[in-house]
Order: structure tokens, then sequence, then C-alpha cells
């Protein structure tokens, strides 16, 4: 088994990492989410939905009438911090200079 790979089936695509980016800014509620990263909502469902699964983000309800969840960053998923500024840092250096000049 390779850890990478690993982590990957459980963060690896795009709209997962966006969301993921989001709870990080304090971006807790469903549709603040899908109108910062663009998520089809079907799409930002399921990864919500995933996220709760491997224990990286919590659903809290915050509205009985009507039903409104937020959501928030567990330990786990805090713990993902560092490796989004990272990727965000290499993108900066070596990804959007690029797509900027061309």
């Amino acid at each position: 088994m390779c850890s990478i790979a690993d982590a990957l089936d459980v963060v690896g695509e795009r709209w997962t990492l966006l969301v993921l980016r989001e709870l990080g800014f304090g971006v807790h509620r469903f549709n603040d989410i899908q109108a910062n990263t663009g998520a089809p909502r079907e799409t930002l469902v399921l990864r919500l939905r995933k996220l709760e699964d491997a224990g990286l983000i919590e659903r809290r309800q915050y509205s009985e009438r009507p039903p409104r969840d937020e959501y928030l960053l567990t330990a786990a998923g805090q713990d993902l911090s560092p490796v989004l500024r990272s990727l965000r840092q290499w993108g900066e250096r070596h990804v959007t200079p690029v797509l900027r000049t061309s």
C-alpha cells in the first residue's frame, strides 16, 4: 500500500480540495461553499458526504426551520492545512505565473 495513493483516494479531486480550502478559510455553509468554489450542486453534495465519511469534516445543524447544516473541519481535516498551503504556494510559483504569461 502507498500512503500517497490512499490520501489521494480521499482528497485528490479538484472540488474536494476547493471545499477543504473554503472550510479552512472559515466558510461553513453549503451555499457559500458552492458560490466560492463554483462546484455543481450535486458534485458538492457528494464531496461533502465523502469528506464526512472519511472523518475530515463534520456536519452540524444550525437551523431547524428550515433544516440547515454547516460543515466544520475535524482535527484530521485541520491537519491538511499545511498541505493545502504548500500546494497553493507551489501553484503560485510554478503554475499560475505560467498561465498568466501564456
